[in-house]
């Protein structure tokens, strides 16, 4: 798996305000490989979808993953023809290369793609692209799988698609419902921290995507959608679904070593005052207890069964140390994980030695009991020994979880002072006394006062600190005032 540093955390997410119309809200990728006799239909159909429907400013990218037909030069001319159409070559095959190579470059802060064969009803594209746009989500599938979906394709693909997602459910926790469909969208912030992570560049790209963004805690909308299934289709589906096995197997098996920095792309809550961090208030300890409650369960079982096991052949304060210390090297690595979300091997030899500290103090414990009852008794029963075993267990339990929770895993967060993501309403700057001006011609009364931003809002567009001032009716931010515009329209602000 990648492993190379991503760009740095995601910012709380935001409406994507109204900037300059000449750089585009949304990409579309398509993605091509000798489609010679697709590719046009295609682009035309979409191009003239997009500039009847969409509201905001689009491009469409061409991406050729090293076709050897005449397809770069439809994709070429179709570039030469239409507004808003690009084409980009690739050397190399691969539908997920293309995507990252493109989305990497794109300056659209929305980015989407869609197979060529267009078995998607294009009137879903708005639906899936809205909730990044608002802010609301950070990726956004089609879903062929959703109750109101409408579907037509054979049993066999059926088969396929729907055993496919359920192996993605069992393996690695999937709880979104379609990973295939060739319809997805993906804010650009979130994707230029997020595709780092990706290593495959084949057709598990999305899927692989999908999968570390739910188990980074990212937002994941589904939009039903209306899908025809294409018979020309040129997917190899027998080497397509043993690669996706591989990818199911490499990504799985990363989770759960932790070898991947999925909390780098964790989310801050908005500015709600609602989000704002109660200081005195433990993080997640609820989470925590349960996750430690489900440990303690399994380890506790592993160490009967170890105990049981060395208790054949040796006494038994030789069983009860050899028992629990294999048994605490498993609880430190499973609470590691999976309790207090550490993930990655930095820190895991400390975390293991001081595992080993709170191994000794339950030692104690336990071996203190065995040595009470065999002063008690000379020749305790076996089950005897068991259950004061059980109730030592339980009381060095729970002084585990508040060494753990306090000294092997403390939370760093907690000793930095609360923070709140600042509102993104602008301050308003006093207003200056108005210098004299010569007698104005009469004209129309003027309504309320407007408040002006001494200097404009920021666009994730590549708005230029240049621009004129930007004059609001309301104290809301930038996205009051969105106007629907074209690829063919200007920015009346520009002198040209």
């Amino acid at each position: 798996m990648r492993t190379e540093p991503s760009p740095g955390t995601l910012p709380a997410r935001e409406h994507l305000p109204a900037g300059n119309a000449g750089t585009p809200v949304l990409d579309v990728v398509i993605p091509v490989y000798n489609e010679e006799k697709d590719l046009q239909p295609c682009v035309l159909r979409l191009h003239e979808h997009l500039s009847r429907t969409f509201p905001y400013a689009f491009r469409i990218t061409v991406a050729d993953n090293a076709s050897t037909d005449t397809t770069p030069l439809v994709a070429a001319r179709l570039a030469e023809q239409l507004p808003g159409v690009r084409s980009y070559r690739l050397e190399q095959k691969g539908r997920g290369r293309a995507l990252r190579t493109v989305w990497s470059a794109s300056d659209a802060p929305v980015l989407a793609y869609m197979d060529v064969d267009l078995s998607t009803d294009l009137n879903a594209l708005l639906p899936l692209v809205a909730p990044l746009i608002s802010g609301h989500s950070d990726l956004a599938i089609g879903s062929r799988l959703a109750r109101s979906s409408r579907v037509v394709r054979g049993a066999r693909r059926e088969f396929i698609s729907r055993s496919y997602n359920l192996i993605l459910r069992g393996s690695l926790q999937a709880r979104f419902s379609d990973a295939q469909c060739g319809f997805k969208a993906i804010r650009r912030d979130v994707a230029q921290v997020l595709l780092p992570l990706v290593e495959d560049t084949g057709w598990f790209f999305d899927t692989e995507m999908l999968v570390l963004a739910e188990r980074a805690g990212l937002r994941i909308h589904e939009v039903p959608v209306d899908w025809v299934d294409d018979p020309d289709s040129t997917v190899h589906i027998v080497r397509t679904a043993t690669d996706d096995l591989k990818g199911v197997w490499r990504v799985g098996r990363a989770l759960a070593t932790g070898s991947l920095a999925l909390d780098r792309l964790a989310r801050p809550f908005g500015d709600d005052p609602r989000d704002r961090e109660i200081s005195g208030v433990p993080k997640g300890l609820a989470r925590q207890l349960i996750g430690f409650g489900v440990v303690g369960v399994l380890s506790t079982l592993f160490y009967l069964v170890l105990y049981s096991g060395f208790r054949t052949f040796s006494g038994a304060q030789v069983a009860n140390a050899l028992a629990l210390l294999v048994s605490a090297v498993a609880n430190t690595a499973a609470n590691r994980r999976l309790t207090f979300g550490v993930r990655g091997r930095g820190g895991a030899v400390r975390h293991q030695a001081q595992g080993l500290v709170v191994f000794g103090i339950g030692l104690a414990l336990t071996s203190g009991s065995l040595a009470a009852l065999n002063a008690a008794t000379t020749e305790p029963a076996h089950s005897t020994e068991l259950a004061v075993l059980i109730v030592a267990n339980l009381a060095a339990t729970v002084l585990r979880f508040l060494l753990f929770r306090a000294w092997v895993f403390p939370d760093r967060h907690d000793e930095s002072p609360s923070t709140v993501v600042a509102s993104h309403i602008p301050t308003f700057p006093p207003t200056a006394p108005a210098a004299p001006t010569a007698p104005a011609a009469p004209t129309a009364p003027a309504g309320p006062a407007s408040p002006v931003y001494a200097t404009a809002p920021r666009s994730p567009y590549g708005q230029g600190a240049d621009d004129a001032p930007y004059d609001h009716t309301t104290r809301g931010d930038a996205t009051m005032r969105m106007r629907p515009v074209r690829p063919d329209h200007h920015d009346p602000r520009d002198a040209r």
